[in-house]
């Protein structure tokens, strides 16, 4: 039931369209608005009810379910909570220690800043030229590469800012949210991008999807199928659209690609060469740009503009002046942020609920960059909001209603 109503309320229109494309008919489906983060709180219900059949749950009442479900923090765009991290905080909850009150106001104004800062600044050379190129233009190879790129910064840093600030507002009622990113794009392989980006999507399509399918228990052919069909449909989730579908296929693929990698090492005895630090150097950067490639068409609107952006990430339209891109610098220094700068766990030390990634303390910065409850770092935190505050009248895209 849960799956049908996420079915209508996303996929109806795209059915349509595809069948009246497909037999040349002219059937008509009213506009459906789609309610805001039916994807997340699907998820979420519909781990429990498998969690309640398998008798994982031995006891639940309908008030405890019903917070769970309701709890808004990360209703619209997540983390996706699993029931065994909040349902039993929910039973120990008392007096919200001041300490978690203000760990979760400095992580909430990171994800703002995060947000409105930088997502915001780098949706501004993003969308003009995604737009021109749905309406006929085509873009010189400088230009197409720009913009994915400051595309990648945008998407990181918008949705990593909406699990920032769900954890922040879950601290301010004494609960703890699991933590959602970790630097994904330092990651050496789709394997360990994976573990790092939109983690608890990735838990629930492990134990959800690719385990109950056979995971890797029926023979390597099976294993490789199973990651396949499970990314597959991880984006199609995502999004009504072949560009869903082609990108979670595409990491089908590069997952597929990555484990088989990782068997020939294992086979030849190879382990040594992959720990030089010119394979791994290697390997981010093949893996940054695979990640960056599969970005194009989850951003593009349809199937044709992305595959004119990859024509002109090719070259086919010339290759650009540099002084006719200069403004590109500002993406470029967003993008440089993700790399360069720590992540809100390592900042703040932040660890997810008991039993979930990041509950070990995350590996610490420098004590330059280490938040503590200080004066100083009021005073930093207070610059923060205030510029996040006087950014809050410049246009804001959610990339994650359509989720």
């Amino acid at each position: 039931i849960n799956l049908a109503a996420l079915g209508y309320y996303k996929y109806a229109n795209f059915f349509v369209d595809n069948v009246n494309a497909l037999f040349g008919l002219d059937l008509f489906l009213a506009t459906i608005v789609l309610p805001i983060g039916i994807s997340f709180f699907t998820f979420q219900k519909v781990a429990f009810l498998v969690d309640l059949y398998q008798h994982k749950i031995t006891k639940f009442n309908l008030l405890d379910y019903a917070l769970f479900v309701t709890f808004f923090p990360q209703l619209i765009a997540g983390p996706i909570v699993h029931h065994s991290e909040v349902i039993p905080q929910f039973a120990r909850l008392g007096k919200v220690p001041i300490s978690d009150i203000v760990l979760g106001i400095t992580i909430f104004i990171i994800g703002l800043s995060k947000k409105v800062l930088l997502a915001d600044n780098a949706a501004l050379y993003v969308s003009p030229q995604i737009d021109a190129v749905f309406n006929g233009a085509h873009l010189d190879l400088l230009a197409a590469w720009s913009t994915m790129l400051a595309y990648t910064a945008q998407i990181y840093f918008d949705f990593s800012a909406y699990s920032d600030m769900a954890i922040g507002i879950g601290l301010l009622f004494g609960i703890r949210l699991p933590v959602n990113f970790d630097s994904p794009y330092k990651s050496l392989g789709i394997i360990e991008f994976w573990r790092r980006w939109h983690i608890t999507l990735s838990r629930f399509l492990r134990d959800y999807l690719y385990i109950q399918l056979g995971g890797n228990r029926k023979g390597p052919s099976r294993r490789y199928l199973n990651l396949y069909m499970t990314m597959v449909i991880g984006g199609i989730w995502h999004g009504a659209g072949w560009t869903f579908l082609i990108w979670g296929a595409l990491h089908g693929i590069y997952l597929i690609i990555n484990h088989g990698w990782h068997a020939f090492l294992r086979i030849f005895s190879l382990e040594t060469v992959a720990k030089t630090r010119l394979f791994i150097s290697f390997s981010w950067l093949i893996t940054f740009l695979a990640v960056v490639l599969a970005w194009v068409f989850f951003r593009a609107p349809n199937l044709d503009t992305a595959l004119d952006i990859l024509s002109s990430m090719s070259g086919n339209y010339g290759l650009g002046a540099i002084d006719e891109h200069l403004e590109w610098v500002v993406p470029f220094g967003i993008l440089l942020l993700a790399f360069i700068l720590p992540n809100t766990q390592q900042i703040t030390c932040y660890v997810g609920p008991k039993g979930t990634y990041g509950t070990h303390l995350p590996q610490h910065t420098s004590e330059l960059l280490r938040w503590k409850p200080s004066s100083s770092w009021a005073l930093y935190v207070g610059v923060l909001l205030a510029l996040c505050l006087m950014s809050l009248s410049q246009v804001s895209e959610f990339i994650y209603f359509q989720f």
